[in-house]
Parts: structure tokens; sequence; C-alpha cells
């Protein structure tokens, strides 16, 4: 006979869902490097014979094999303009093999990719990638959604308002944590189950990551701040290394004992994710059938009744979060010079360096994040090093290559306690450059996402919106490119960084005055201090180098021929020197300040420059 409506039955008794499909088909030889995705078309008779174990073992709810199927993520296997075909034949397939015995659930995961305000990919955005996927699968005929394994609450914020753009059937919504219960950008439960439950989600859950103890925890916390009825789908604990294999050790009996605690607090919908398989759901089956949903806990409706999610700190004044800060509050105009971290641990050259630029009257030494050259000094341990030994004043470049949100916080709130204040927020250099071509970059956020990191620790919060107590007082600077290929979408990124919480902008370095004076003019609208970049080319071949080689660098021809018109090494040294002078000369009377780096890191070189503005 046809099954009830889903809500009905989910009103009469507990549902069991579906466990891992990525696990069952890589049990069946399917390589991890494919789209499991694509199955739904290349093999389905794989996809169907996971959704028939699921069935047979009792499963009330199957997920169709969609969780990528989103047009960011079929598009790196260079699937996305079958989308549609790939989500049609995913229910198609969860629906024969459910017949009359279980509901179908359309599953959608997160993009893969950052957005806003962690990264360049707008809300607006996300929503139209998750609105597409979501078109699909309810013109297929699924049941109910399954919004999946999401880490950033902004993200699934988006995917539910897509969902109910194209379709009003019920949303089971779940965040993925830690241990800790925080998501893995931070959120606790006591903020992401109200927001689920404002956002509209039928059902408001928690799936992967932790096995079924810590999830047990966090599902009490959910428990105590919504009304909405609860999903766990938990893995089969931690995978532990078995002769070079990974291998899930909660055994179905464990995972069955833990279903039943489960619904005690309200848990409605259980299940099971990475490395469960229809044996373990089977258990949960037996272990739950007949039991009845615990009462749900009055829902906390007043502040008294949840735990605050953010304690909003007035951010520390700019002009006294640093002298910098000071200096560019009051309109002074600052010098600064470009330190590099040295190869291997010795800091003592360097410092001394610092204390010569401090001597020479400059007023903030910069130093630049991931040099890609070898293996270097950490630029935050030198600038520490600087500002603790040499006395002066520094602004590091922190790059959020190669580090992930909580680590990004965690670097910076020990860099405010050794009392750096100066940042210059980058993206960093994606490129395979330097002595190790095979070390590739990793991004979690871009620069975007990093100002809005530092503006809520400015505002006493963390990435997940929980209180760190004083706020921190970074002066926040972001750099800008005025000689960008594409301006306009460099003019973007800034508009986003100033919104984000920018306080000062230090440009690439400026050759063409002419075209640099009409970019400030487009600056103007932020009312930002610009410290610009000052150069000097060391001989012709540099020069030409510049001029032709180096991507985001505009340098006019008069001055490459003036370059070439030296004669001799020295000559052009020296001809590079005049033609830095007179350009830093000429942004005295245009911006707030200059900074002079060289392409070999010859302070002597800087110092010639800067002598030029005394």
């Amino acid at each position: 006979m046809p099954l009830k409506p889903f809500l009905e039955t989910l009103d009469e008794r507990v549902l069991v869902c579906d466990g891992a499909m990525g696990t069952m088909l890589y049990s069946k030889g399917v390589l991890i490097n494919k789209s499991y995705d694509a199955l739904n078309v290349s093999q389905p008779e794989l996809v169907v014979d996971v959704h028939q174990e699921y069935v047979r073992a009792g499963a009330d709810i199957i997920e169709t094999n969609t969780f990528g199927a989103n047009r960011v993520k079929l598009g790196s296997f260079g699937l996305a303009d079958s989308l549609r075909e790939i989500n049609a034949a995913g229910a198609r397939l969860a629906r024969s093999a459910a017949g009359d015995r279980a509901y179908v659930a359309g599953a959608i995961g997160p993009l893969g990719i950052r957005i806003e305000p962690w990264g360049k990919t707008g809300v607006d955005e996300a929503r139209a990638f998750f609105r597409e996927q979501a078109d699909a699968l309810a013109e297929a005929g699924v049941d109910l959604f399954v919004l999946e394994t999401f880490r950033d609450l902004n993200e699934m914020g988006a995917a539910i308002d897509a969902v109910r753009n194209v379709s009003a059937l019920p949303i089971v919504a779940q965040m993925t944590t830690e241990e800790d219960g925080n998501t893995l950008d931070g959120t606790p439960p006591e903020k992401f189950a109200p927001e689920l439950e404002r956002r509209g989600a039928t059902v408001i859950g928690v799936n992967c990551a932790v096995g079924p103890g810590p999830m047990l925890e966090t599902i009490e916390r959910m428990e105590a701040v919504t009304s909405r009825p609860l999903s766990a789908q938990p893995n089969a604990g931690k995978p532990g290394d078995v002769e070079g294999r990974n291998i899930y050790l909660c055994t179905p009996e464990y995972m069955a004992s833990y279903a039943r605690r489960f619904i005690l607090h309200n848990v409605r919908i259980v299940g099971g994710c990475c490395g469960t398989t229809p044996e373990h759901i089977r258990q949960i089956k037996a272990s739950v059938r007949g039991l009845q949903p615990g009462a749900a806990a009055p829902a906390a409706r007043g502040p008294a009744g949840r735990r605050a999610a953010v304690i909003a700190a007035p951010p520390v004044p700019r002009e006294k979060k640093s002298r910098l800060a000071a200096e560019l509050t009051r309109g002074a105009f600052v010098i600064a010079v470009e330190l590099l971290p040295p190869r291997g641990f010795e800091a003592e050259p360097a410092i001394a360096r610092a204390r010569e630029l401090r001597r020479y009257g400059v007023d903030v030494v910069t130093i630049p994040d991931g040099q890609r050259a070898g293996a270097r000094l950490s630029a935050l341990a030198l600038a520490v090093l600087i500002e603790q030994q040499a006395g002066l004043e520094t602004l590091l470049y922190y790059s959020c290559r190669d580090r992930n949100l909580l680590g990004i916080q965690s670097d910076l709130l020990g860099a405010h306690a050794m009392g750096l204040r100066n940042l210059l927020l980058i993206t960093g250099d994606p490129g395979r450059v330097g002595d190790y071509p095979d070390a590739t970059a990793v991004f979690d956020v871009d620069s975007i996402g990093l100002t809005n990191v530092v503006s809520r620790l400015n505002h006493g919060a963390d990435v997940g919106g929980q209180p760190i107590g004083a706020p921190t007082a970074f002066h926040i600077g972001v750099s800008v490119n005025p000689a960008a290929s594409n301006l306009d979408e460099e003019l973007r990124r800034f508009e986003y960084k100033v919104e984000a919480g920018a306080e000062f902008v230090l440009t690439r370095p400026v050759f063409d005055l002419q075209s640099f004076e009409r970019f400030l003019k487009r600056l103007e609208p932020a009312r930002l201090p610009v410290v610009a970049g000052v150069l000097p080319f060391e001989s012709v071949k540099n020069a030409e180098f510049m001029a032709n080689e180096v991507p985001g660098v505009r340098v006019p021809e008069t001055l490459v021929a003036r370059m070439r018109g030296a004669d001799a090494l020295d000559a052009a040294a020296a001809e590079g020197m005049a033609i830095a002078r007179e350009i830093a000369s000429a942004l005295r009377t245009m911006v707030q300040g200059v900074q002079v780096s060289t392409s070999s890191g010859n302070v002597d070189a800087a110092l010639a420059v800067v002598d030029g503005l005394r």
C-alpha cells in the first residue's frame, strides 16, 4: 500500500535512515578519484544494489546518490552540464529501489567552496547553485530533502533558502560537528540549532565527522534550544588503520545501542554516515522498532533560555591600536621598509637590520609571509622578535594559504598575545614555485574571508560567533593592485574588504604615476589611508622582467628605455634608484605613505630610496 505523507509518519514513529553510500560503493570497487554521483548514469546497477541492501535492512528513508551533484563539484569532473541528468537519475534509481517501503530523500551536500563572508562566492551565487540541484531533484519526485555535512551555517542557510524557493517538501538540515559539539567552523549547537529552526528546516540534525558518543552530547545540547524534531546520523566511530586501510571500528550493536539513547532526546530520524553499512542499519532498526519518540524539551523562547552565542564588544578605536594606526589616523606620512625572513632560524642579522632601520627614522618594517623559496623563518616569529628586541613596530603580512579557519584564529590570537597589532591580510600565491615545486597550496578562505575573521576577533567573537573575551585590537590592512589586469574585479574585491573591516590600504609597487593617480580617484569613496609600494630596479634585466613577466605589474616603456640607456651594471642600478626616488617623491603628495621593497631584499637599496624622502 502507498506510504503516508512523510510528516504524518514522522509524527507517529521514529524513522530509520540509510547508511553510507560512499563506503558501500568503495567496497564494490569504485575508486575514490571518480565522481560517485555520476555512477547514477554510468553504472546505475551499482547504485540500485546499494539502495536495495539498505531497504532490505529496514531503512525507512533512503537518500539519493547526489550528495556532490551540484554544479561546482560536478564541474571539477567536467560534468557540470550533466547536472539535471545525474540528479534525475539519482532520484529515479532510489525510487525504483524504495518502492512503497521507503521514502526517497534528495541528498544535497555543501558546494565544496567557501562563500561569503569567508570566500569570494556570494550568497546569491550559492543559492543559485543549490536551487539548480534542488529543482532537478524536486522535479524527479523526491519525498523530502536532506541537506547534510555542512560546516558553514551561512552556506546551510543559502541551501535551505534555495530548496524553499523551488519546493515545499520537508527539509532535514544536518550540520557536521567536532567532538566538542561545535561545527568545523566553531559554531556551537546553541547557535546553529535555533538558526536552522528560524530558517525553516523541518528537522534539525547532525551527521558525519564523529561517532555516536560525541554526537549524543551534541544532540542533548540541541534539544535544549529548539522545539524541532531532531536527526542523528553518526559515523561508525573514527577510522583506525588496520594493515594500511582505514577501518571504521564501531560495531552494529554499539551503534544500535546509541540509537535508542538518541530517541530519548527528541530524535525522530536516526541512521548512519561514513563507515556504516546495511548491517548497522539492520541493527538500528531492530533496536528502535516500537519505540516512541522522546518528549521534546521545552523550547527556550527568550534570551534566558539559551546560551548567548555572541557577546558583542565595542572595538578598540583605530588610533589606539598601534603607532602606525595613530600616525595614519592623524594624517602623517609614514615610511615602511620590507625585511625578508631569513633562511634558517638565525634571526639576529634581521633584527640588527631592523635596529638600523629604526635609527634611520623608518616608521614600520613590513614582514612578508610565506616566501616560497626554501626553509625560512616564519614571518610571525620574526615580527615578534623585531618588536621585542629592536623596538620597531612591524606590519605582518598574514597569508591564508595553507591554513584553515581554526588554525588562522589560533595564529592570530597568539600573535595578539605577543604584542603584534598591524596586519596586512593577503590570500597568498597559489603557484608551485620555489625550492619545492611539489608543495601544493591549500586555501580555506581568501583575503576577503580573512578580513572578516580578523574583524570578528576585533569585535570579541570567533568565526563561530562565540565570545573570546576582550576584543583584539588588530590594525587591519588590505592589499590592492593598481595595475590589475581586470581592474573592475580588483576594485569589487577591494569594496568587499572595506565592508569586512579594512582600515588601510597597501598597494603593489607603483611605476606608472599617471594611471595610479586615476586609480586613486576610484579608491576615494572608501576614505582609507593609502600606502603605496615603491620598488627600485636593480638592473636592466630586472626592469625588463618586471615589465614583461610579472603578472599584475605595469611598467611604462619610458622607464625601461631609461634603464637600457645605462650601460654598466652600476650605472643601471643608479638609474633604477633615481627612478624609484622620483616615484617616491611624487607619491608623497598623493598618498599617506610608501613601502619600499627590493626584488633581492637589499635593505641598503631601500634605505637609499628612503633617504630621498627625509
